[in-house]
Parts: C-alpha cells; sequence; structure tokens
C-alpha cells in the first residue's frame, strides 16, 4: 500500500455555544510518581468517582502528534467503502466486538437504526489475531505501541490508585488486567454519522441512548464535537467539555460489582450537537480497559468494603462466580437480540444486573 496522509482533520472547532457542562475534576498522572503523588491521587480520584463518575486525565506520557495520527487512522478506516468493511465484521451474535461494527446495527427506537460504526482493534496477542484492512496493517506496530501504552502506562496507573483507594496491594486490580492474558480490551475507532434536522427530531435528539459500560475504564480522547453528556446523581444530564490534551475517563460495570457499588458505574449518553456541529459527522478514539476473562465478579475483600458493611449478599451458595468474559458477552449479545420495547428493562446473568439503556 502507498504513502497514505496521516494529518488530522478536525472540521469545526469547539461550539460557540454556552453549553450546561459538567463540572469534572482533572488529575495530574505526571504526580504519580512523586512522594505522595499516589495518596493524593487517589483521594482525587476517589472523589470524582463519587461525584459523578467521569473525570480527566492530563500529562499522561501521550504527545499530540501520537494521538492525531490514531484519529487520522481511524478516520482512514472508517471512510473506506461499506463492502471493504464489511469484510472485517465482528462477530457480534456471538457476543464479540473484535473487528467492524456497522452503521445501523441496533435499532435503538421503533423502526429507528443507531447512526454509528466502529472498527475495533483488540489486544495484540495470539488469541484476537483476526484480518484487518490494509491501512490498519500498514501502521499495525504503530497502533501496537499506542494500545499497549494506554494499557500498561495509563489504565495501569488508575487500577493502581482505584486498589489504594479499596486499601489493597498496589497490584490487586492489575494483576487482573494483565496485557498477555485472555481480556476483551479494545481500541475503538469511532463515526456518528451527522442527520437532518428532521431524522434528529424523529431520533428524539439521541446519538446513542443512556447506558453503561461493560469493563472496568473507559479512556475517551478529546475532540471538539460537543454530544457527550454525562447522568449526575441528581439525575440531570450535562455535557462533557473538550479538554484538548486530556482524555476523558469513566468507570464501568466491573468496579461497580467488585465493591458492590461503592464505585459506581458512570451512565451517559451521546446527543445530536450543537448547531454550530452537527453538519458534520462525529468521529472518536476509544480504549476499553476490561479485566481478565476469568476474573470473577464477586465483591472484592478490601478492609474499606468491610468497614462499610459491603458484602455480596445476592450470591447464592450453589451458584457459581459469574466470570467477566460470561458478562461481556452476554451483554453484546443482548444488544442484538432485544427488542426496543425492551429499553428500561435489565440485563441478568448469572444473579448480576444491568440496565440496558437509562433514561
Amino acid at each position: 500500500m502507498g504513502s497514505v496522509d496521516l494529518q488530522r482533520e478536525d472540521p469545526v472547532g469547539e461550539t460557540k455555544y454556552e453549553l450546561d457542562w459538567a463540572d469534572l475534576a482533572t488529575l495530574d498522572i505526571s504526580q504519580f510518581d512523586v512522594p505522595g503523588g499516589k495518596k493524593k491521587l487517589a483521594d482525587q480520584l476517589n472523589k470524582a468517582i463519587h461525584e459523578i463518575g467521569f473525570f480527566y486525565i492530563a500529562n499522561v506520557g501521550l504527545t499530540p502528534e501520537q494521538v492525531d495520527r490514531q484519529f487520522a487512522i481511524g478516520r482512514k478506516i472508517l471512510e473506506l467503502p461499506e463492502e471493504e468493511k464489511l469484510k472485517y465484521r465482528a462477530a457480534l451474535e456471538d457476543g464479540s466486538y473484535n473487528g467492524y461494527r456497522p452503521l445501523g446495527s441496533i435499532e435503538i427506537l421503533p423502526g429507528l437504526y443507531d447512526n454509528v460504526e466502529f472498527y475495533n482493534v483488540f489486544k495484540f496477542v495470539d488469541k484476537y489475531t483476526r484480518e484487518h484492512p490494509a491501512i490498519v496493517r500498514q501502521y499495525f506496530a504503530e497502533i501496537e505501541t499506542f494500545h499497549r501504552f494506554i494499557h500498561e502506562n495509563i489504565a495501569f496507573k488508575l487500577l493502581q490508585l482505584i486498589a489504594i483507594i479499596l486499601e489493597l496491594r498496589e497490584d490487586a486490580l492489575t494483576n487482573h488486567h494483565l496485557y498477555k492474558d485472555d481480556s476483551e480490551s479494545f481500541l475503538r475507532y469511532m463515526r456518528y454519522r451527522n442527520r437532518s434536522s428532521s431524522e434528529n427530531s424523529k431520533f428524539q435528539e439521541l446519538y446513542l441512548r443512556g447506558h453503561t459500560d461493560f469493563g472496568s475504564l473507559t479512556f475517551v480522547f478529546s475532540q471538539p464535537i460537543a454530544g457527550l453528556q454525562v447522568k449526575t446523581p441528581d439525575g440531570n444530564w450535562k455535557y462533557v467539555k473538550p479538554h484538548p490534551g486530556s482524555i476523558v475517563v469513566n468507570t464501568a460495570d466491573c468496579l461497580q460489582f467488585w465493591t458492590n457499588g461503592y464505585l459506581q458505574s458512570s451512565i451517559h449518553r451521546v446527543v445530536v450537537p450543537p448547531e454550530d456541529q452537527r453538519h458534520v459527522d462525529r468521529f472518536g478514539l476509544l480504549y476499553f480497559a476490561r479485566p481478565t476473562d476469568s476474573m470473577n465478579l464477586e465483591t472484592m475483600e478490601s478492609p474499606l468494603l468491610r468497614r462499610l458493611g459491603l458484602k455480596n449478599d445476592d450470591k447464592k451458595d450453589d451458584q457459581p462466580p459469574l466470570e467477566v468474559g460470561e458478562w461481556i458477552r452476554s451483554r453484546i449479545k443482548k444488544n442484538w437480540t432485544r427488542s426496543p420495547a425492551d429499553n428500561d428493562q435489565t440485563i441478568s446473568v448469572g444473579g448480576y444486573q444491568a440496565k440496558i439503556f437509562h433514561q
């Protein structure tokens, strides 16, 4: 394949409208290794998770050029002809996101299908090897370097901070997120197609319904088009403001299960961008950190959780612990079998529950 221009393209700048922005904390990850830095960051993180479940991280060790190139690679992938992308479709019906997820895969309202497509690149280990488009193969080594750095140099730091919050050994969570182990952590290149005003009205101004993520932590790289919203504890939706150079992070289901609700899985959605941005497609770059497939979802043994009286009382003695891999596959499969009338129902697997969509 010939040379490809990897210039990031942001067709519009940040919105001129003053939206109802969420007040999110920023954690300076460069302080992680300074004396007392971990404890200070753990306290900030604990406060941020309990206040809203979304926060920014800054000074993570990636250059703007590295991030921009990944945005450019993602755009090149998602602008390929549909028939080419479909050659790499993920086995969604089997509960796997490894590969391409086509536009319009989910009926989010009766007769109305979503406007999002994405291409997922799973961890660079033998189990997840698969065919990829030429543009991915051309930049495979660069994607792998980026992929591993997020996992082992960014996600690991936050997982150590969470272990500190729970008064555990610092490696208590990272040991269940080792890159070499079977776990479906992945990098996602994402694209929301813009719609007409009449279509946006039919879709109730939504791109993606309120939901929680399945794994441990989700990392959302900054781009200028607004639309991501987080649900506050008082039930209001607030916009997440783009912060160039920072990464937005949210907590996910596994942390909620492991802590029996002490750390909540944050609810979020994507809505139609403001008037000055809604005429263009919205591209995203995300990383989903997920635990080892064989890790169970029982409440962790933690001095803090013991003092708070948080126990896994819902587990039946004759019921084997639910493993992470089964939970995630079940959640993905549910997306492809449910009816729009099921929006407010919960998915239940092995005694563990989550709402499919949130209003």
